[in-house]
């Protein structure tokens, strides 16, 4: 039957993705990109039939409606992969042996080999060592061996349960690490594992001490470490400070300023948490990576300005385990003003 009338259909499929950049804070620690969550495929409303004009006299013959198209199978779940143990895992990589020694901390360590001398790292210390690391699983996530050469690593840029056990080391030993997750990156369920070298959960490591290079003796503390002294301006964070040397010029940094500094920070108890002085130069640093109450006070100075913070705990590291508690005092001068963050390619 020849058609007298045509229906015209109008439809419209549009995809829009949204990519957020996510800058990460390492740490020694350390930007990714995913997809908005809710951004998906959407489909135009269909615009209403066109008709033809056509001759009064004669009839209109309907058209059948089209039948449905059969709906797409759904997405059969993809398993997650698997993955395989290190086939040269140690067999004890699940748990301590009995003989294995422990520290009131929770770590555990065998000897395998032997070294020499009786000196021994300390926490400030730079140790040259070869590596390997194992889940409880059995899974290898880091090596020293993939990067082709020993690693030279200051002891207090390492997580906690690594750098206690090579701080019982000699020259030339070499042991095997259980380190228990609260000395490592964090239990299993407290969070998500934010590089595959980071895994979450208990750890094991072969480790070998190379060689080690003693740091220099740290700062003394200063006298008011323990309390904010009177005379100390407050700012309505609850930020302290002192201007123990004055600078020059205006500038100031702002939250994406690179600044080079020289500093070395306390706890109340005046034990050393971190300085520069003790690898004998200023380091270069975002300031918007430092904890809050030190980047609020970096704001503050201007080249060359010598400062005394106190940073309450809560502008501190909040209480986070495996971190200094309480209020932190840092002593820091201001070398230079570098650049900003977003110049940074």
């Amino acid at each position: 039957m020849a058609k007298r009338h045509r229906l015209a259909i109008v439809g419209a499929m549009k995809i829009s993705w949204i990519l957020v950049g996510l800058l990460a804070l390492g740490a020694c620690k350390s930007g990714s990109t995913a997809p908005a969550e809710g951004e998906g495929e959407e489909e135009a409303t269909p615009a209403a039939p066109v008709e033809e004009a056509t001759p009064p006299a004669e009839p209109v013959a309907e058209e059948e409606p089209p039948s449905p198209e059969p709906a797409a199978p759904a997405p059969a779940e993809v398993a997650a992969p698997v993955i395989q143990p290190d086939p040269n895992a140690p067999p004890s990589v699940a748990a301590p042996p009995k003989g294995a020694q422990r520290t009131k901390s929770g770590l555990a360590s065998k000897v395998l080999k032997k070294g020499k001398g009786k000196s021994r790292p300390g926490k400030f210390d730079t140790a040259t060592m070869k590596y390997t690391g194992w889940t409880p699983d059995g899974r290898m996530f880091d090596s020293s061996e993939s990067y082709g050469q020993a690693m030279v690593v200051p002891l207090n840029h390492t997580i906690h349960g690594f750098a206690e056990g090579v701080r019982l080391m000699v020259a030339g030993e070499k042991r095997r690490l259980w380190v228990p997750a609260k000395l490592a990156y964090g239990e299993k369920g407290s969070g998500t594992e934010t590089a595959p070298r980071q895994p979450l959960g208990d750890l094991v490591f072969d480790v070998e001490l190379v060689s080690f290079k003693k740091a220099p003796e740290p700062p003394e503390a200063p006298k008011d470490v323990g309390e904010i002294p009177a005379d100390a301006t407050r700012g309505t964070s609850g930020l302290a400070w002192r201007v123990l040397e004055p600078g020059m010029g205006s500038e100031q940094p702002i939250d994406t300023s690179v600044v080079e500094m020289a500093y070395t920070v306390w706890t109340t108890d005046g034990q050393v948490v971190e300085s520069s002085l003790l690898r004998g130069r200023p380091d270069t640093v975002g300031i918007k990576r430092l904890v809050p109450g030190w980047t609020e006070g970096m704001k503050l100075m201007v080249e060359g300005e010598r400062r005394m913070f106190w940073i309450p705990e809560d502008l501190a590291y909040g209480g986070a385990s495996n971190r200094p508690s309480g209020m932190l005092v840092v002593d820091v001068t201001l070398v230079q003003i570098r650049r900003d963050l977003h110049q940074v390619h």
